[in-house]
């Protein structure tokens, strides 16, 4: 499958191309970078090392898509709805990693997945979405005497907070119980709050250092407390789910699908 990466030039799209590399059935077809950026029109062997690959970073988007099968996009909101509907313009599969949307962007790339092969999801690893079907279950075993909070750490430099995975876990929280996040979330305590309102779903994040990333969910009832948790060390797993999902996508019906959907969860 050809595959191309868009914003390669940073951290996430250097790994996405490695990824991409490192698999025996895909071929790195195409990458962009931002209009402007000094990296346009230079091989992307400067940026991965080793021989050329005649493969030229571009700020051409119709180029970029025109060329693969599938695209990886971990940018930014913005950026990633727009890709969305040009997804849906050539037909071209894409899994987006991004996180951080607004309402209306999901609206646009929901749109888009009527006409395009989507995979969108706020953490790409296997463990991570264990983790979220194994809260889904916990928490339609439980009555709301017990509370959930979704405790998540990242490094300094994350600008979105919660994390999208954060918001994956208190979704399928959510689901398990039957009712909607939107309606039960609690995003932030501070001063004179009030006592917990039965039934809410919190979160609480904490942003230091290099953390890669770290999730748990407490389920705390009066006299017993129940706690699961992921830890990533590596963010090269989040590359390889991605390039999994962009496997996946092969002969599937246009759609907005989850890592879950790949994973056969």
């Amino acid at each position: 499958m050809k595959i191309a990466i868009l914003g390669c030039a940073g951290r996430m799209g250097r790994m996405l191309m490695q990824a991409v590399e490192a698999n025996e059935t895909a071929e790195l077809s195409a990458a962009s970078e931002r209009l402007g950026s000094e990296w346009i029109g230079r091989d992307v062997a400067i940026l991965l090392g080793g021989e050329a690959r005649g493969v030229a970073v571009s700020d051409n988007l119709d180029t970029v898509f025109g060329a693969a099968d599938a695209v990886i996009d971990f940018t930014s909101p913005t950026a990633s709805a727009e890709h969305a509907e040009m997804a849906a313009a050539t037909g071209t599969a894409l899994v987006i990693g991004t996180t951080g949307f607004d309402a209306p962007q999901l609206a646009r790339i929901a749109k888009a997945a009527q006409a395009a092969t989507i995979v969108r999801a706020g953490n790409m690893s296997l463990g991570v979405n264990l983790l979220t079907r194994l809260v889904e279950k916990i928490a339609a075993a439980l009555d709301d005497s017990f509370d959930i909070e979704v405790i998540e750490a990242h490094h300094n430099r994350k600008v979105d907070a919660p994390s999208g995975t954060a918001l994956m876990l208190g979704d399928a929280a959510a689901k398990g119980r039957g009712v909607a996040l939107s309606d039960v979330e609690d995003r932030g305590r501070d001063g004179i709050t009030g006592a917990r309102k039965r039934g809410d779903i919190g979160f609480s994040v904490i942003r230091g250092g290099d953390i890669v990333g770290e999730h748990e969910v407490l389920f705390a009832a009066a006299g017993e407390r129940i706690k699961v948790s992921h830890i990533c060390t590596d963010r090269s797993i989040f590359a390889r789910g991605a390039v999994r999902a962009a496997l996946w996508t092969a002969g599937r019906a246009p759609g907005e699908y989850e890592m879950v959907d790949v994973l056969g969860l």
